[in-house]
């Protein structure tokens, strides 16, 4: 069956969305000590928005994508563009805590949200073939926020009050995400309804979307998820504010960020070719168990050549795992279900990844130190690694034979 050269078109376009909406989320750290020293606020009090942000992000992530597959896409890569342009506007005029805490995590965690599910399940219905290559494309999209939005942030909050960047960045949100939307289409398959039985997975039996949900395959995808994203958040949270507290320049400490991004597209490039390779689930498992140690490392930066290293290697494979979860969902679940399907996988994966901001600044607040965050984050590494083990995919249907 040809395929239509759009799909790169929706590939490059759910990248180019990923990266400024997860850019404009995780400005964030970069403002992170700027906000604390001037309003008086403590790191875990505006942190704590950080994680407002991902549970509101994971609570959204199914809603958004059930919509995405009743209404197609667009229309809600669209509401969540203005919607996170508006919420960014708002946060940055705020007086009090409270008010910063709900602006910022209901209003940019409910809108990230409308990006990542949908653009997934979208990408996965255009591709037949390089499907695993094509989600990490987009992922890599994704991941080039760290290279350019948070420099950017970086760069501003040093000019600029915290206030002033944050309203920047919101311009910048609807000057760019709003004219993208209209790039994205509804994959082929799903334009009729036979297309749209047709799309089912030959590793599935037909199911409805309660079974689905029900299954014990969906149920350790998002479990598994849930591990592994509460394990590196914290890394990616406070590695900014880590490096500044180990003496390290703002600016200089941002750039760890970047090289940990700038890893991570190589690692979702590579993750997504194994994947085609070998199996997008024995990749994944391997990443896992590889990402635990990973965190361990953060241990022994101190210095800039150290946090470069450890953040390039952390990067390359927290990054490489992470598009790996749709690409099982799509060998698994029908695809008029995927939107509703990989949006489970990334609520659970946003409850996880609400656990790093809050519980890194109390640790720091308690302890003067982030040392215990990475070795617990160690040990929820190694959970999502053993509960990956148990995944098995659905039977296969038997063949049917033609009649003699």
């Amino acid at each position: 069956m040809s395929q239509s050269p759009y799909r790169w078109v929706i590939v490059v376009a759910g990248g180019l969305l990923g990266c400024v909406a997860f850019g404009a989320m995780f400005s964030l750290p970069v403002f992170l000590r700027s906000i604390a020293q001037d309003t008086g606020w403590s790191i875990t009090g505006v942190s704590s928005a950080m994680t407002i942000a991902f549970v509101t992000m994971a609570v959204g992530s199914i809603a958004w994508g059930s919509l995405s597959d009743r209404l197609g896409p667009r229309i809600v890569v669209l509401a969540g563009s203005i919607l996170l342009a508006a919420g960014l506007a708002l946060a940055s005029r705020t007086r009090s805590l409270l008010a910063f805490q709900l602006l910022f995590g209901l209003l940019i965690g409910a809108s990230t949200s409308a990006i990542f599910a949908p653009m997934m399940a979208c990408v996965t219905g255009w591709f037949e073939t390089r499907r695993s290559l094509a989600v990490s494309l987009v992922s890599a999209g994704m991941g080039m926020a760290p290279m350019t939005m948070s420099p950017l942030a970086a760069w501003l909050v040093t000019h600029q009050s915290w206030r002033a960047s944050m309203l920047i960045i919101a311009a910048l949100v609807a000057a760019v995400m709003i004219p993208v939307s209209f790039l994205v289409r509804r994959p082929p398959a799903l334009e009729s309804h036979a297309a749209a039985k047709a799309a089912q997975p030959d590793s599935a039996p037909a199911m409805t979307r309660g079974e689905a949900l029900r299954s014990p395959q969906f149920l350790i995808l998002m479990i598994t998820n849930f591990f592994c994203c509460a394990a590196h958040s914290g890394p990616i949270f406070h590695t900014v504010s880590y490096a500044v507290t180990c003496g390290i320049p703002l600016m200089l400490a941002v750039s760890i960020y970047s090289v940990e991004g700038l890893a991570g597209l190589g690692g979702r490039v590579a993750f997504g070719l194994l994947g085609d390779r070998f199996g997008a689930k024995r990749v994944l498992v391997i990443g896992l168990l590889v990402q635990a140690f990973g965190t361990l490392a953060y241990l022994m930066a101190r210095e800039l050549a150290t946090f470069y290293t450890v953040a390039a290697m952390f990067g390359f494979i927290y990054a490489g795992v992470m598009p790996l979860y749709s690409v099982i969902a799509r060998e698994n679940f029908p695809l008029p279900m995927m939107g509703m399907v990989i949006g489970g996988m990334a609520m659970a994966g946003g409850l996880g990844m609400s656990t790093g901001p809050v519980v890194g600044g109390m640790i720091y607040d308690a302890y003067n130190s982030y040392s215990w965050l990475f070795i617990t984050c160690f040990c929820l590494g190694i959970g999502a690694f053993l509960i990956g083990m148990t995944f098995k995919p659905f039977p296969k249907k038997p063949p049917v034979l033609a009649p003699a």
